[in-house]
């Protein structure tokens, strides 16, 4: 017959430690604490305990569900160790009350670990019938915002969803969700919010589509568009109207520089140097509302007359290049030199600027364009004024191109053609014209590039 357990008091349970083997390394420990037969308290080498209850629970079967017999012809019991709860959550008093109503519920015929796992069973069974949209997009911002390069766009997201999905699907179980919630949801907005609307319908498919996977619906996805709403909407592209940044034309450039160089202050140099690297704001003057700095002394290579943008401040998530003419230079050693990562072009006292830092001094100008619409200014002198192959100026602008002529070009990131192609653009900002050798004007990208 086993040994009775003595019956511990709480201070003499709170007093009670792992072992340490032979090896000096400890190791979880079961303590029998008495009151009830085989309840223990279990501590780890980490110090956390827990309550264990050891007992039978009926018979072992075999793999054909039949009772097993051990060699004597006897009945072989099934032991469990049940958990009860951790300590101190969980006294000892209320351990040893556990503990024996849960023998009497074997005694009753009831396996108590079945019991836990069927009710946990339909607790995820009444999960699943009763997960919202709401519900479902929040779970699944909170896995997929670890993803995303850029703060705002969980922001976006959210956003969106908010505006235009959750009044009308919000609070629908997704298991429930058709064709006529989507099509309630993007109606409204499908025509005069084209661009918008496909983004908020992409946005729904991917949170159905996760739904799908962890069992929340089985129905189909009824936000996808190839082969299900592209035979209800007409496609975004035969309907949506392309809103590009305001550019100023190639022939107003020279005139407006003129303007420009006439301007002090740090906004109209950073606007200058913006214009001659043809490059984005962001990677200038950085982004104050994520707290994104923009060019500093340390990406400046003075000797090789070169900017390398970080590629946390690219578009396409890699650094770049950016071959760095006479005129940019003469810029940069204007400038007072600073610390490595204090700012060429910083707001009041070395911040970051403010958003409007470009955009305001435009408006000063009376130029109803954006500082990112120079960009396509470039991009329009490059094809319409120059003989430059156009891989050149796509790369120059770093735009990601899947194409493999263009992939084996931007290998070799064309670093001497490109300063040719911002020599000749620097001379067009200045003059409208590109350099006069000899008394002749010789053609803008002219020759063998």
């Amino acid at each position: 017959m086993p040994k009775k357990a003595k019956g511990l008091s709480n201070p003499e349970v709170k007093r009670l430690t792992c072992a340490t083997g032979k090896d000096g390394k400890p190791y979880n420990t079961f303590h029998a604490v008495g009151g009830v037969a085989g309840l223990h308290l279990q501590v780890t080498p980490t110090g956390a305990k827990s309550w264990i209850l050891r007992t039978v629970v009926g018979v072992m079967l075999d793999d054909n569900g039949q009772i097993k017999l051990d060699k004597k012809g006897n009945q072989v019991p099934k032991r469990s160790a049940i958990g009860l709860g951790g300590y101190p959550e969980v006294s000892l008093a209320d351990a040893r009350r556990k503990a024996q109503e849960t023998k009497e519920k074997i005694a009753k015929g009831i396996d108590p670990v079945e019991e836990r796992k069927a009710a946990r069973r339909s607790l995820i069974a009444a999960q699943l019938s009763t997960m919202t949209f709401a519900d479902a997009a929040r779970q699944y911002m909170k896995m997929k915002s670890k993803e995303f390069r850029d703060p705002r766009q969980a922001g976006q997201w959210e956003g969106s969803l908010e505006l235009h999905a959750m009044p009308h699907i919000g609070k629908v179980p997704v298991r429930d969700i058709e064709l006529p919630h989507i099509k309630a949801v993007l109606d409204p907005i499908w025509e005069t919010k084209t661009e918008t609307a496909d983004r908020v319908r992409g946005r729904i498919e991917k949170i159905l589509g996760w739904c799908a996977v962890h069992g929340y619906r089985s129905n189909e996805n009824p936000a996808r568009w190839r082969g299900y709403l592209d035979g209800v909407f007409q496609a975004p592209n035969k309907i949506k109207k392309k809103g590009h940044h305001a550019a100023l034309s190639v022939d107003a450039l020279p005139a407006l520089f003129t303007d420009l160089k006439k301007r002090t202050g740090t906004a109209a140099r950073a606007m200058e140097f913006l214009i001659l690297t043809a490059s984005r704001t962001n990677e200038v003057i950085g982004d104050k509302r994520i707290r994104k700095a923009g060019i500093t002394w340390q990406e400046i290579d003075l000797r090789a007359r070169v900017w390398t943008i970080p590629a946390d401040r690219m578009k396409s998530g890699k650094a770049h290049k950016v071959p760095l003419t006479d005129a940019a230079m003469s810029l940069i050693n204007s400038i007072e030199t600073g610390a490595p990562d204090a700012l060429l072009f910083p707001g009041p006292k070395g911040a970051i600027p403010s958003n409007n830092f470009l955009s305001a001094l435009l408006k000063r100008m009376d130029q109803p364009i954006t500082a990112h619409g120079f960009r396509s200014t470039f991009k329009d002198w490059a094809r319409e004024r120059t003989a430059y192959a156009d891989e050149v100026s796509e790369l120059a602008l770093a735009h990601v191109n899947s194409d493999a002529t263009r992939a084996a070009y931007a290998r070799s990131e064309l670093i001497d053609k490109r300063r040719l192609l911002m020599g000749d653009w620097e001379q067009y900002c200045y003059h409208g014209k590109a350099k006069e050798e000899g008394g002749k004007v010789v053609a803008i990208g002219g020759g063998a590039k």
